[in-house]
């Protein structure tokens, strides 16, 4: 068997990014020549520009994947915002009420529970880090297609300027619309909802206090997301409707809109920032591998914003693929092997499944205007902030913290 392995990986976004830096500095770096492949240009972040409107609320777990990497530093000195408090309630309940949840990264001895971070200065942050390493990055190269190759296991990748490459292991982390999921022929399971998800941000009357607030709405939860220069980053799942009303109003009127959707929990608020909305579903694909493919970050699995879960399963994936073809690799094997792939398919599709489930039961059970149901809602909430060892477990898995 051959000593050195090709790996190609498809999409330079945050996941795709973190793959390629933690394989370029894992223990078989030499024995692999990695090429990363975007269809984009190459994304730019200048410090003296606006806060971007895409972030990501970037848990310990990750933090902690960053650091390894070699960039969470750089990311730190230029702007990320620390959220060290969460506070998550129901609209029929006040948020100072028993039922509402709360979360205090001084109760887990920690100095905070994540991070909203632009996506941008991810990408730009892990970008710098490749430029000192061994990674042929090729952007504006999208790929036309996909298949199996001559020689066993390997990949063949035909890019649309009429070229092409091939693979021994081929990682797709192209993202939900994924056409290396697409070529392989792998199908996906999934979950439409009645909700649009509209994102801006504003400036708030009242300090934010580095909190995550999340209310829920019949239409869908909004959450207001700390940023580091006192703006909060608004991701509001509402209706397709209200969603398309939000785009066109005036700054006012969005004001205001907002101010009752989050019951003013943060006092008046000033609309500052650009806006964006898109329609919402999860997704899931039936397979992670094929013989000589992986799947990673949104083209494996797509979830709902409400948890601000996405990025962190994709980061978690790339750790645990990297480690899977890594020790696969020292121990002489291929790594386009199915057996060997199927170990990182164990390891990440059964949590994210999990995961996935649950945000889409947590999603559906706050939309119901049942009487009832809201009455179990709360009974549940309050359940859960006296629950003492079962709250601590649910941190551990949200945000990665050792508890």
């Amino acid at each position: 068997m051959k000593k050195d392995f090709d790996v190609v990986i498809a999409g330079a976004g945050m996941v795709g990014l973190v793959t390629a830096a933690l394989l370029a500095q894992s223990p078989c770096r030499k024995q692999l020549k990695i090429t990363l492949v975007d269809a984009g240009k190459r994304p730019q972040f200048r410090a003296g520009n606006d806060i971007a409107l895409r972030v990501s609320a970037i848990s310990r777990g990750s933090l902690s994947i960053l650091q390894d990497v070699g960039v969470w530093q750089q990311i730190m000195s230029q702007r990320a915002g620390p959220y060290r408090r969460m506070r998550v309630w129901d609209s029929r309940e006040s948020v100072e009420g028993p039922d509402t949840l709360r979360f205090d990264a001084a109760d887990f001895a920690v100095p905070e529970l994540g991070f909203i971070v632009e996506n941008v200065l991810i990408q730009h942050a892990l970008l710098q880090r490749l430029d000192d390493l061994d990674v042929d990055m090729r952007f504006e190269t999208p790929i036309a297609h996909t298949s199996l190759g001559g020689e066993e296991h390997r990949i063949d990748i035909q890019l649309q300027a009429g070229s092409s490459i091939s693979a021994d292991l081929l990682i797709g982390a192209d993202g939900a619309a994924s056409l290396v999921r697409e070529s392989a022929g792998i199908s996906v399971r999934t979950w439409d909802y009645p909700q649009s998800a509209f994102v801006t941000h504003v400036m708030p009357e009242r300090s934010h206090q580095e909190t995550a607030w999340q209310r829920f709405l019949n239409e869908g939860p909004l959450a207001f997301l700390p940023l580091q220069d006192g703006r909060i980053s608004v991701v509001w799942s509402t209706t397709p409707e209200k969603a398309d009303r939000a785009m066109s109003a005036s700054d006012a009127d969005l004001a205001a809109m907002l101010e009752q959707a989050s019951d003013e929990v943060l006092g008046k608020l000033e609309a500052v920032g650009p806006r964006g909305s898109f329609p919402l579903r999860s997704q899931h694909a039936q397979d992670y591998v094929m013989p000589g493919l992986a799947l990673v970050g949104d083209a494996a699995h797509a979830v709902h914003p409400l948890a601000g879960q996405g990025a962190n399963l994709g980061i978690a994936d790339a750790a645990a693929l990297v480690t899977v073809v890594s020790e696969a690799v020292l121990r002489g094997e291929y790594p386009g092997d199915l057996p060997t792939l199927r170990r990182y398919e164990r390891r990440r599709k059964g949590a994210n499944q999990t995961m996935l489930l649950f945000i889409d039961a947590l999603n559906r059970l706050f939309l119901s205007n049942s009487a009832a149901i809201a009455g179990l809602r709360g009974t549940g909430m309050r359940l859960f902030n006296q629950s003492g060892p079962i709250q601590r477990r649910a941190v551990q898995v949200a945000l990665g913290i050792n508890v």
